[in-house]
């Protein structure tokens, strides 16, 4: 179906606060959830929109960005924008299984949950590029065991660039999780015990227990994760010390010395999660705990918070013990990190396109920050771990509170994260996590005032 055939439900209202991009992208949104447009639709373009609705283009041009974000839309180059999403209300209309079930709530308009990269940000001139030149060489034969060895020397100069890391064996991974993965299965061995913060990332910790081993948590606190908390005899330790996951709170010098060597007096091995690591705003950079002991330190990385997780790239170094051990479980089990991801980010990085997005990334989120944050601070709600990263945590003195504000966003359009689920055990602190990434800064700003009243 051409936009020809498309009669747009679309009405915008100049009388209200609400940004006239914001309530387009509403209502393009509403229409794919409730299958007036299909998936395969094409959209005006931006110019043909503006001229129908009588707007500038900046106005569609922000709207349409901002769904492409979501994955509502997409683009294809040389024949225009379609919708993506499929018609899910639009065939259940047409099921002949008796009364209808009560339809699930469309999804909320502002995702304000951690982890989500600012992909609308990528220069798409240059994301196109990079994947064209990386189609250029002849299909391997046969995949690299270890990555790319042209990706391997681009993730070792991204290290020294700009995390200060002089890296010596580096692995291609399939990301964050794919590396613990293999490492639970590679080097600790079953019944072993591995401490792991509390809250913490629970992806890594269903995975070390998927591999028969036994997680205990570990407090953390504003300096970070406690290394006299660790449990004697614990074979490893898993942390996020740049910007600690959920909570923000980047570990301390003092605490990574502490840590190090604890690790070396116990034949302990870290597993750092160099989490947000690129993200830094007012604040020095710390050393990495794979700068301090690279003897014990296994450093894993991923492009989908930097990137997008469109490539599923992530990178590890570590002793060559450990390295060698993963390489033998490649071989046995025939896994193989995906290349053609690693090629995309080798033409990044050769074209300097790599560096210039993380300088915009940096700019761009350090600008939201500071909205976010003085939208809260200047009415006294207070905020943690806001100096790093992409996003903050507002704790709250509940549970029941924490509940409520979940329920109460979630019914006004907004979702957030809250710090419940991010525990393994018995939650001990309780609020919510905010990003500030995967939105438009549009949205964001529109949603200010809401928010504020939510958390206060």
């Amino acid at each position: 179906m051409s936009y020809a055939d498309t009669a747009l439900p679309v009405s915008l209202d100049r009388e209200v606060s609400t940004p006239l991009a914001v309530q387009l992208a509403d209502a393009l949104r509403e229409a794919a959830a409730s299958g007036h447009l299909r998936g395969g639709d094409r959209l005006p373009s931006t110019r043909a929109l503006a001229e129908r609705l009588g707007v500038s283009r900046t106005v569609t041009s922000a709207a349409y960005e901002q769904l492409h974000a979501e994955g509502w839309i997409a683009g294809r180059h040389g024949s225009g924008t379609y919708v993506t999403t499929p018609p899910t209300r639009a065939a259940a209309s047409v099921s002949p299984a008796g009364p209808l079930a009560p339809e699930p709530e469309t999804a909320p308009v502002l995702d304000l949950t951690p982890g989500t990269p600012w992909a609308a940000g990528l220069d798409r001139a240059a994301w196109r590029r990079a994947w064209r030149a990386a189609a250029d060489p002849e299909p391997l034969v046969r995949a690299h065991r270890a990555g790319l060895p042209e990706y391997r020397a681009a993730v070792s100069e991204h290290l020294l660039r700009h995390r200060g890391l002089a890296a010596g064996s580096v692995l291609a991974t399939g990301g964050t999780t794919a590396a613990v993965v293999e490492l639970a299965a590679a080097v600790l061995r079953r019944g072993a015990v591995v401490a792991f913060e509390e809250p913490g990332y629970q992806r890594a910790v269903q995975a070390f227990r998927s591999a028969g081993l036994t997680v205990v948590g570990v407090p953390v606190d504003e300096e970070g994760l406690r290394p006299d908390a660790i449990p004697a005899g614990a074979r490893a330790v898993y942390c996020s010390p740049a910007h600690q996951y959920p909570m923000g709170s980047r570990m301390s010098a003092a605490r990574r010395v502490e840590l190090v060597e604890r690790a070396r007096a116990d034949g302990m091995l870290v597993i750092e999660d160099d989490y947000d690591g690129e993200l830094r705003f007012d604040v020095a950079p710390l050393p990495m705990l794979a700068a301090l002991a690279p003897d014990v330190v296994v450093h894993l990385g991923t492009t989908s918070k930097i990137l997008t997780p469109t490539l599923g790239a992530g990178w590890l170094v570590a002793p060559s013990s450990v390295a060698s051990a993963v390489l033998a479980y490649r071989d046995l089990t025939g896994t193989r990190p995906s290349p053609a991801g690693q090629r995309v980010l080798v033409e990044l990085a050769r074209h300097g396109d790599l560096g210039r997005h993380l300088r915009k990334l940096r700019r761009e989120l350090a600008e939201r920050r500071s909205l976010l944050s003085a939208a809260l601070t200047s009415s006294a709600i207070p905020i943690l771990g806001d100096d790093a990263g992409a996003h903050l945590v507002v704790p709250f003195d509940s549970a029941a509170r924490e509940t409520r504000c979940l329920a109460e966003a979630e019914h006004q359009g907004i979702r957030l994260d809250g710090l419940a689920r991010h525990f393994a055990g018995t939650p001990t602190v309780h609020g919510v996590a905010l990003g500030y990434a995967g939105c438009s800064r549009e949205a964001l700003v529109s949603a200010l005032p809401a928010l504020v009243g939510l958390l206060r």
